[in-house]
């Protein structure tokens, strides 16, 4: 994102509160807060369509200047609540930032290129992970990172967070060492060789089995002849 490029909402202060905010959505208006570092909590609404184009158009982590009562506030989408059955929006918390100081949030990772493993030997590609913490600038947060798996050119190789490339000003705080993707055996080769595996575990225990045997016999044998001497 860019410091030309201005996204704006218009919003204005909540009176209603608590329970009584279920009035607002059947009114078309969905009730939000905005917070942050030093500031006081605000309750505001916006209108339920609006906010619905705005994320079909828009990153969840680009930022927003809300306009509240002729004052704009710069912030980001910090949570959306929803019905887990209609997946109407009930609730959005807009954190409030500072343009001087660095902000921390989630970055959607996307994959790109061609995995040669794949058509070479037939491997899988899993997504491990589908987005990592960043630090940067509120006007430097990138809308996402790209995952480039065409370096995978084995089964069983992964692509780790510290491969990934970020804009400059931009600091990747997730675990260097975790998985992004990997390229995975088929399953039905994965099965093949967990049965070849129980098959060899069978055949060491049948010869130790059949080493202890003798052992008990031969143990026997002595035991027998101390008798009869």
């Amino acid at each position: 994102m860019t410091t030309e490029e201005k996204t704006s909402l218009e919003v204005s202060r909540r009176d209603v509160l608590g329970k009584k905010v279920s009035r607002l959505r059947r009114e078309g208006l969905t009730p939000a807060n905005i917070y942050g570092n030093q500031i006081d909590s605000v309750a505001i609404q916006l209108s339920t369509e609006q906010f619905r184009q705005f994320l079909r158009g828009h990153s969840r982590n680009e930022m927003i200047h809300l306009q509240v009562d002729g004052e704009e506030r710069p912030t980001f989408i910090r949570a959306i609540q929803r019905n887990p059955v209609t997946d109407q929006i009930l609730h959005v918390d807009f954190l409030q930032v500072s343009l001087d100081h660095k902000v921390r949030l989630e970055v959607t990772v996307h994959i790109t290129g061609v995995a040669p493993a794949v058509d070479a030997h037939g491997g899988i590609i899993t997504h491990a992970l589908t987005s990592v913490q960043v630090e940067a600038l509120p006007t430097n947060i990138p809308e996402s990172l790209t995952a480039d798996i065409s370096i995978l050119t084995e089964l069983g190789q992964s692509l780790h967070v510290s491969d990934l490339s970020a804009p400059e000003g931009v600091d990747v705080l997730t675990d260097p060492e975790t998985v992004v993707a990997r390229i995975d055996i088929p399953a039905a080769e994965r099965a093949e060789e967990d049965e070849a595996a129980e098959g060899e575990e069978g055949e060491e225990g049948e010869e130790v089995e059949g080493e202890e045997g003798e052992k008990a016999e031969g143990e026997e044998g002595e035991g027998e002849r101390g008798k009869k001497g």
